[in-house]
């Protein structure tokens, strides 16, 4: 093993561990909150709620125009601190006027919305409330994006995971607790978003000092970032359309059934995402440097991992689902357990995908990426169109699994025509199969006779990745290169695991 690929995999592994340790701080407070939301307020109005923050986010996503991603990696490529600041500068002046003109058009369409969508006397109010804290929401996400392309895991831990979440929660339980019902949420959206921001300013600054001479670079982010506009709207959409939909078609009581399902079906994307943080701007160094070899081996590695990780989480939420949602958010919640095992076959296509769009993203073909989300986006529509009226959340659901594993299987396919780069290895896709067929069958039948509960949850979790690891390590799923995952493994827990080492073969 070479050691720039050792060098390569630690600097992955180190940010994805930090980050991680930030996402579940993050996800665990965003999952707490819509539980907050889910057992104080009926399922109605937890269905109102979700309807607000799914128009928040695609207004996020088309205020951003790409720049989030475009940011990152123009930083990451320059030495120059005016070119640096200057990237910086180019995303929040852009961004910033788009996220303006937003706001302005949403809040003039607060009455429309709430007639077409919702329809409590509070909405409209709860919507304003969203709309407004659009223009920080932005801001904040530039200046992570920046923080990003400094290779920086830790501030954007303090900034997006810690500080925008936990103020949230906070506001909403005193918020909730005063009588404030749905009007909780859009104030705690909105003060969050400008604490975020602020506290962004102020880490970002400690990487590169945010006055002084600047080099902007509209002209390369645009164009760069042009194709992500549209991909990032459709991946919005892809996510968030089901709602839009459920509530259009049906009732907000089944919004707030599905809207119990998917924040615990998204918990598996956390892994996922935690390793695409620093993956994107070293991939991009990588790509700038012809290395593709390395971006194919480092691929390969951590898709392996991410599918690893998830992989017990996943197995939990299709067997178990109904504890899972009685869990977190009670027995009113009695529809949603189907549309979790549903959403989190779909979602774990990420996993076994990859980094697939990062990867895109950063050898620089963005076009590609709108035919990926432009094909899931466009399926997810039409099967939502036909699902939904009939089936419901249910329909919801198969609708949103089916598009993320076209959109994965697109991506790959990509990637694989294109520069011959897979997440598939015959370690990996031994692993793709292994785990499945040794795991499933005895954990359906342990499923049959245990319920689990609040305290048992997390050691059946821990308990079935362990077995994991020992059945990939049994199998001859381990190569070479998950050394360097090992060691940070030991280094991080302080624990030396010597039964695994045994299994992983020296290097050809």
């Amino acid at each position: 093993m070479t050691t720039a690929r050792e060098k390569h995999l630690t600097t992955l592994l180190t940010g994805a561990g930090l980050v991680t340790v930030g996402k579940l701080v993050g996800s665990f407070t965003t999952l707490g909150e819509r539980v907050l939301i889910g057992r104080v307020l009926s399922p109605e109005a937890y269905g109102e709620v979700s309807v607000g923050l799914a128009l928040l986010a695609f207004a996020t996503t088309g205020a951003l125009v790409g720049f989030s991603q475009g940011v990152p990696r123009y930083i990451s490529r320059f030495d120059d601190e005016v070119d640096r600041r200057g990237v910086w500068v180019s995303g929040i002046l852009v961004t910033g006027a788009v996220a303006l003109v937003l706001t302005a058009v949403l809040l003039l369409s607060v009455e429309w919305l709430t007639e077409t969508l919702l329809a409590r006397a509070d909405s409209p109010a709860m919507l304003a409330l969203f709309v407004l804290a659009l223009p920080f929401v932005v801001g904040m996400k530039i200046t992570v994006a920046a923080i990003r392309g400094h290779n920086n895991a830790i501030y954007r831990i303090y900034a997006q995971d810690l500080t925008y979440p936990l103020t949230r929660i906070v506001l909403l339980v005193a918020l909730l607790f005063a009588g404030f019902n749905v009007l909780a949420a859009g104030y705690a959206y909105l003060v969050a978003a400008v604490l975020s921001f602020a506290v962004s300013l102020v880490l970002l600054h400690r990487l590169t000092a945010l006055r002084g001479e600047v080099r902007t670079h509209v002209k390369e982010i645009g164009r760069f970032s042009l194709p992500i506009v549209i991909s990032g709207v459709l991946t919005v959409l892809l996510t968030r359309t089901d709602t839009l939909m459920l509530s259009y078609f049906r009732t907000t009581y089944e919004v707030g059934q599905y809207a119990a399902a998917y924040p615990i079906a998204n918990g598996l994307i956390i892994v996922i995402s935690s390793f695409g943080f620093l993956y994107l701007p070293l991939a991009s160094r990588l790509d700038a440097d012809d290395e593709h070899d390395e971006i194919d081996s480092i691929y390969e590695t951590t898709t392996k991992w991410i599918y690893l990780v998830t992989f017990p989480a996943l197995l939990t939420f299709v067997l178990f689902g109904g504890d899972v949602v009685e869990i977190f958010f009670g027995s009113a919640y009695s529809e949603a357990p189907i549309a979790l095992a549903i959403l989190s076959v779909g979602f774990f296509t990420n996993a076994v995908g990859g980094r697939n769009r990062e990867t895109i993203s950063a050898l620089g073909v963005t076009s590609y990426l709108l035919v990926v989300n432009g094909a899931a986006f466009g399926i997810n529509v039409v099967l939502n169109l036909w699902l939904i009226p009939e089936y419901g959340l249910v329909g919801a659901a198969v609708a949103s699994a089916i598009a993320y594993g076209i959109l994965n299987a697109t991506a790959c396919a990509i990637l694989w025509r294109k520069y011959g780069i897979t997440p598939f290895s015959r370690w990996s896709v031994r692993t793709f199969l292994v785990l499945p067929l040794t795991l499933l069958p005895p954990a359906y039948v342990v499923s049959q006779y245990v319920s689990l509960s609040i305290v048992t949850l997390l050691p059946w979790l821990v308990a079935v990745g362990l077995l994991s690891i020992a059945v990939v390590a049994l199998t001859g799923c381990l190569q070479p290169e998950d050394e360097i995952v090992l060691e940070f493994l030991e280094q991080t827990t302080g624990v030396e695991i010597p039964l695994v080492r045994r299994f992983i073969p020296p290097e050809e």
